[in-house]
């Protein structure tokens, strides 16, 4: 496996910008960590202390959000993240078989990073899709009923980058409904069909342009529709239709370093996407929702 480089500490006054540089978003606590997260690639302790010293919140407030939130570690995280479920439905299912192939194949165990900081590997108590277990999630994207022998082929195929997707045959494809992250009102246009489901609508705004965005409400498909041509690179501003709040959560993409879009999904957990044009950087996390 190729080597990467390494994160390099922060100076002190460097992180404390980061931090209040997040003071006047709405998403607050979570805002902070969020910077901070994709900063450093993981929630450093003396970090969190700044941030529990300026919000006046608790250290033990602060952990339960990390902890609570799939998309935080404690750790420092790899280039790319295997998750290995083994909840009950995967547990009966060869989970642990999973799991302990993957251990194998990437030379660590669950919890570990590998020494060039390539891959990171973590076990799950549930990833939302028990009927398909045992399930892997790599980067974001669902594996079903997993054998071991498609392991190495796993990390072979996240290491090279999953963005070749095939959406009528790939399992990794499925649809998500969503709502706006902060007035919780459904982002659903069944009046505007994309990959043959109601697509996602938000307002958008970029450059002296205001108008509407219809994004595809597969999970894996990058195919959108909109009122105006974006040009690539272009950062769009994404806006819930409804309450016309910003749609920011704070957090930045791991591809390109441009904010991540927040949606609540429908079920539990959140989906995020990256606000530049032609960046096909997203996220799911089964693990709950952006808290103000």
């Amino acid at each position: 496996m190729p080597q990467t480089k390494k994160r390099d500490d922060m100076k002190p006054d460097h992180s404390k910008t980061v931090i209040e540089e997040a003071d006047g978003d709405e998403g607050g606590l979570i805002a902070r960590m969020e910077r901070l997260q994709a900063t450093y690639g993981y929630l450093p302790q003396d970090k969190l202390r700044m941030i529990a010293a300026e919000t006046g919140r608790s250290l033990v407030d602060i952990y339960g959000v990390a902890t609570f939130y799939k998309a935080f570690s404690l750790k420092p995280r790899g280039k790319h993240l295997i998750s290995v479920c083994l909840g009950t439905a995967c547990h009966v299912q060869g989970g642990p078989r999973i799991a302990e192939a993957c251990q194998t194949e990437l030379g660590i165990r669950s919890g570990e990073t590998t020494s060039d900081r390539e891959f990171s590997l973590e076990t799950v108590n549930c990833l939302g899709a028990c009927a398909l277990g045992p399930v892997v999630v790599a980067d974001g994207h669902y594996f079903s009923k997993v054998r071991t022998s498609e392991v190495r082929d796993i990390i072979e195929r996240t290491q090279k980058g999953l963005d070749l997707i095939e959406i009528e045959t790939d399992d990794r494809v499925f649809p998500v409904e969503v709502s706006c992250a902060r007035c919780n009102h459904s982002l659903m246009d069944p009046r505007h069909v994309i990959d043959g489901h109601p697509s996602i609508r938000v307002t958008i705004s970029f450059g002296n342009k205001h108008g509407w965005l219809a994004l595809s409400s597969l999970y894996g498909s990058y195919k959108v529709a909109s009122e105006y041509e974006i040009p690539i690179d272009e950062i769009v501003h994404m806006f819930c239709p409804h309450c016309h709040a910003e749609l920011i959560g704070g957090g930045k993409c791991s591809d390109c370093g441009a904010p991540m879009v927040p949606m609540i999904v429908r079920g539990g957990g959140v989906v995020q996407i990256c606000a530049r044009r032609g960046c096909r950087g997203h996220m799911l996390d089964p693990g709950g929702v952006p808290l103000e």
